[in-house]
């Protein structure tokens, strides 16, 4: 199958190699997003989507792909699904996929373009993902699909993401339950005088062996931990270092499982042995009551702005709202911290989107007083919730707060 090379070199084949692997989501489940998609290209007059994009593959076919400087693909039309792929990951692709998976080689620069071209077939519509395609990239395509117009899809297929299955609830509850054991596992590890690099691979070891237990099958891939302390928890994506934990310094827990490219999250702000000052243990219970007023908020019919206001005007009392610097929550689902971001579902106070049963955000005040400053340090709390029909579902579990996260001692 695929096309005949000019030579004896494979230029663009079919790997049909081992057993379709186990999936967290059934036949039905998947079919109900290609459908879903299919639904938008009917009545857009779209003859075929080439997705791009780590989310949208994986959303869409349930294989995560490893980029490693080539391209991938998935080209659906109105009767079939198939992930493109590289020769160097074998059946790996044909196996994840639901549906069928093309492979090309690195025999020829073109042979990307040509499976696409084959796939794509006579299409004289096509969607793609412009926010996953760079200038390049969007003038290869064109080049490669003459007289073929290239329409957006990126943000339809966002919308798409946003509300959440009962399946998908189920495997992000999943990773709420690893975040909390991650935590658990940080606790005992934390003491005055370890690394926070040894801090963190006791986390992200204990969530790693968890997911493992939990599946029948499941590819063990980007699950990890951020854990900060002192000055190093003024940033909520600082990475980890090899710094000493101090007594009394901050902490900033980010626990983080990926399971078949879902990314869950679980972040508290804790104390070695001691709280360091009064004023330190006065701004951890004004981020405390920001965050537990957050949660009540997040409900169906509630805006992601009104939100984000009326969380503004608790700091702004406290003469805090200054050391704020992002939004108080966003979208769960297919993305991580290289790739996805359901960006209409983000409680910030520019995003008008009004919040629906099934979909899935997070609840994450941050305030960070500068060094030098009484109370130095990041302040987080981060909680998960599932928004229902009457109101919304925390299914984060580890407690916040001071009384209980002093730790250490």
């Amino acid at each position: 199958m695929g096309i005949a090379p000019t030579d004896d070199m494979v230029h663009v084949t079919r790997w049909y190699w081992g057993e379709k692997e186990w999936s967290p989501f059934s036949a039905a489940e998947m079919d109900r997003r290609q459908d879903a998609l299919r639904a938008h290209m009917a009545a857009e007059g779209i003859d075929a989507c080439l997705l791009t994009s780590y989310h949208n593959i994986c959303y869409y076919s349930g294989w995560l792909f490893c980029y490693f400087g080539r391209k991938y693909g998935m080209v659906v039309d109105a009767e079939n699904a198939t992930t493109i792929s590289a020769g160097i990951d074998g059946g790996q692709p044909w196996r994840r996929t639901h549906g069928d998976n093309v492979v090309y080689s690195d025999w020829r620069r073109d042979n990307y373009y040509q499976a696409v071209r084959d796939l794509v077939g006579s299409a004289s519509r096509v969607g793609v993902e412009c926010d996953a395609l760079t200038v390049d990239q969007f003038r290869a395509l064109q080049d490669a699909l003459p007289g073929v117009e290239l329409v957006d899809v990126g943000t339809a297929t966002m919308w798409m993401r946003t509300v959440k299955s009962a399946e998908e609830h189920d495997l992000i509850r999943h990773g709420t339950r690893v975040c909390d054991l991650g935590a658990e596992a940080c606790v005992e590890a934390v003491a005055a005088g370890v690394p926070e690099h040894e801090i963190a691979l006791a986390t992200t070891s204990a969530m790693v062996r968890e997911i493992a237990a939990s599946f029948p099958f499941v590819e063990l891939m980007d699950t990890w931990t951020w854990f900060q302390s002192g000055i190093n928890t003024d940033g909520a994506h600082n990475p980890v270092t090899n710094k000493l934990v101090e007594s009394g310094d901050i902490l900033s827990l980010n626990t983080f499982p990926m399971i078949f490219g879902y990314y869950t999250a679980l972040e508290r702000t804790l104390f070695c042995d001691h709280v360091t000052s009064d004023e330190h243990l006065r701004l951890w219970e004004v981020n405390v009551e920001v965050h537990e007023r957050g949660l009540e908020l997040i409900k169906p019919g509630a805006r992601c702005c009104d939100i984000a206001a009326e969380l503004n005007d608790i700091y702004r009392g406290y003469d805090l709202l200054q050391y704020r610097s992002f939004g108080y929550g966003h979208s769960f689902g297919v993305l991580s911290h290289y790739y996805g971001r359901e960006a209409g579902v983000e409680l910030r106070e520019d995003v008008e989107t009004v919040l629906e049963p099934g979909m899935v955000v997070s609840m994450e005040p941050m305030i960070a007083i500068p060094d030098g400053q009484p109370g130095a340090g990041g302040y987080r709390e981060h909680d998960i919730l599932i928004v229902g029909e009457d109101g919304a579902e925390n299914i984060t579990g580890f407690p916040f707060g001071p009384e209980h996260n002093i730790i250490g001692g």
